[in-house]
């Protein structure tokens, strides 16, 4: 620098000292790192522009209080790696390889649209998540573990948690759980994932999947290489007439509580399906996504607890816990389970331990099992206030499917629609619904207002308020 503050290249001293001098302020073993480091930054930035001239080593460190040794270390660091550029007697210079650079981390995440009542479904109660009890059994797996179970795990789960979930699977869900078929996955998507991976290197290139239905069954299946075949459902569950005809040799189900419809399959359809199966040398995938809640009498249940050898069956801790744990299960037939776990060991090379560990314990000390039981009562309260509510704000309205579950479907008589109508005016009054058109792979016209309403994530006091704030915008 010069004694008019100024470099040779016309940049004002004092802006290139004020880019540096946090880092000549830094701890002393720090200070060299934190200059090459504020260099950089200044550089990506563009705050130093490519073909700006530095200050010579030493006056930049008489300016900044440092040593010249430092100021001249970081200098050929930043020209090794391309951001300065030097020449014998020609001084050092902002080289032409950086770009400014501009980083933001959006969050992509889903988010409710600020609404003042949401409804839509698929959401539980985040708030009743169980932190305290879930930072103890933290805290003890963090004393307890052994260090060899921070390696690489076992790609079906640790032992342990496998253990834990076959007896929990077993006890309240029906199924026949063989710890060694049992497979943890991050969730029912990577579960489905795995599946049609498997299933396409077997040579299928077709799956049936519920109309209406889940989008993300066939979403996922068609990532996999499958092609989705959407089948219509009856009263009893999947139209089996249906499923025959279009000759696919795998289908996805929701038989404890059908999604979105609230149906649970009748005991012949479920006989029929899995003869179905049997006849076609053929593979049901049981998605048990929220079997667990079921408010007017015990559970049905699973599906493959009566042929575990044409069943595959999945389910989460997304409803029951928290959907951003990342923690599901998977348990498959013999016939496909050493290639559903090498799929898994390539994929990820295992579920992270500590989690596994964490839940594990969680399972053991009946954790679990009290959680499930706070949120049944729970449920089952903010269910009876949205039936109730739409009972006395929707005269005539009928709610459809089984006591089950995190949401209903609700049918509102003609004068309420057309249904594209009432979207947008309970739109406009900040209040969030889907309809049931939304999860039929076919866009379906007419039949007035059918909505698929969830209400585990909303007091009951939240949920009279916004049904009473959609009668008011729909002239209810």
């Amino acid at each position: 620098m010069t004694s008019s503050g100024t470099s040779p290249s016309g940049l004002p001293g004092s802006a290139t000292w004020e880019l540096l001098l946090p880092a000549a302020a830094a701890p002393a073993r720090a200070r060299g790192r934190s200059l090459q480091e504020a260099l950089r930054a200044a550089v990506r930035s563009g705050r130093l522009a490519p073909g700006t001239r530095l200050p010579s080593s030493r006056d930049l460190a008489a300016d900044l209080g440092v040593s010249r040794g430092l100021v001249t270390e970081a200098y050929e660091q930043l020209t090794a790696e391309g951001y300065l550029r030097s020449g014998r007697g020609a001084g050092t210079w902002v080289g032409g390889a950086v770009r400014a650079a501009h980083p933001r981390a959006r969050d992509l995440a889903p988010r409710s649209p600020g609404a003042r009542a949401d409804f839509r479904p698929g959401t539980p109660d985040l708030s009743l998540f169980p932190r305290a009890a879930w930072a103890a059994a933290q805290r003890a797996v963090l004393a307890e573990v052994p260090h060899h179970a921070l390696g690489y795990p076992d790609p079906r789960g640790l032992p342990r948690l496998r253990t834990a979930l076959a007896e929990l699977l077993a006890r309240r869900r029906g199924v026949v759980a063989d710890p060694e078929r049992l497979i943890v996955v991050s969730g029912v998507a990577q579960a489905t994932t795995l599946l049609g991976y498997v299933l396409h290197a077997r040579g299928m290139r077709d799956i049936g999947v519920e109309d209406p239905g889940s989008p993300e069954h066939g979403t996922l299946y068609i990532a996999a290489g499958l092609d989705a075949v959407p089948l219509p459902l009856d009263d009893e569950g999947l139209d089996l007439d249906a499923l025959r005809a279009s000759e696919v040799r795998a289908v996805v189900t929701t038989p404890a509580h059908q999604f979105p419809s609230g149906i649970a399959y009748s005991a012949g359809r479920r006989t029929e399906l899995l003869d179905w199966a049997r006849s076609v040398d053929g593979l049901v995938i049981e998605d048990d996504y929220d079997g667990e809640f079921r408010y007017d009498r015990a559970p049905v249940g699973a599906l493959q607890g009566l042929d575990p050898e044409r069943v595959a069956y999945t389910g989460s801790v997304s409803k029951s816990l928290a959907p951003g744990l990342r923690l599901g299960w998977l348990l498959v037939p013999e016939s496909v389970a050493e290639e559903v776990v090498e799929r898994k060991r390539t994929m990820d090379l295992g579920h992270p331990a500590l989690d596994q560990e964490l839940f594990a314990r969680f399972v053991e000390r009946g954790d679990y099992d009290r959680h499930l039981r706070r949120c049944q009562r729970a449920y089952r309260e903010r269910r009876d206030a949205l039936v109730a509510a739409l009972e006395e704000h929707f005269p005539g309205a009928e709610v459809s499917g089984i006591a089950a579950g995190l949401h209903v479907i609700a049918a509102l008589p003609e004068r309420y629609g057309p249904q594209e109508r009432f979207l947008e005016r309970t739109a406009a009054a900040g209040v969030a619904v889907r309809p049931l058109t939304d999860f039929a792979h076919a866009r379906v016209e007419g039949g007035g207002v059918r909505l698929v309403l969830g209400y585990a994530q909303l007091s009951p006091a939240r949920i009279a308020a916004g049904v009473r704030l959609m009668a008011d915008a729909v002239g209810g």
